[in-house]
């Protein structure tokens, strides 16, 4: 198994409560907090860097506008004064950020990613993480998604959704590792 050094930092993906609202429809995976939380424990235990990213939007009528109580994290998250938060307005965490220039910094050559949602936010940072030189490592279990319509208006299930995401970057943007198998490689 690769062990990984402790400057490997915990991404943590849009964990907000905009992703309770019952628009979103049916959700795989409802253990994807908890998992994230036991993994921020033990970042926070060990005193690694935990990069918290919130998605805000200008737009009123979005669950993600900046004003709004549905934008901000959800009770799980709680960062600490070490911890660095970045605010984002699309599904990069890189695209109007600095977070290439904070692991670049901090000599993070690998990264771990959680978060929500698989097909959108996460793969889309997960993607970019892998295309600039970095070695993401993805947590399955600590991420989810919804359902979804096709474009011929057919139900995709949200663990179809999931697991094609997950396949999508397997190996080629990231290495896919459940919440066990993150917290045994360190």
């Amino acid at each position: 198994m690769i062990k990984y050094h402790e400057n490997v930092p915990l991404m943590v993906i849009d964990v907000q409560k905009a992703f309770d609202n019952s628009s979103w429809g049916k959700r795989n995976n409802p253990n994807a907090e908890r998992n994230i939380e036991k993994i921020i424990e033990y970042w926070n235990v060990n005193q690694r860097l935990v990069i918290y990213v919130k998605h805000l939007s200008n737009k009123k009528e979005s669950l993600f506008y900046s004003k709004s109580a549905t934008s901000e994290f959800k009770e799980i998250i709680n960062p600490k004064p070490k911890d660095i938060i970045i605010t984002k307005s699309v599904n990069s965490a890189f695209i109007g950020t600095n977070l290439e220039e904070i692991l670049r910094k901090n000599n993070s050559t690998n990264i771990v990613i959680t978060g929500l949602t698989t097909n959108h936010c996460v793969e889309s940072t997960t993607r970019m993480a892998g295309n600039l030189g970095f070695n993401p490592v993805l947590v399955s279990d600590a991420t989810a998604t919804f359902d979804r319509k096709s474009i011929n208006g057919e139900t995709l299930p949200a663990e179809k959704i999931h697991e094609m995401s997950l396949a999508n970057m397997n190996e080629e943007f990231a290495i896919i590792k459940n919440t066990e198998e993150i917290l045994a490689m360190f």
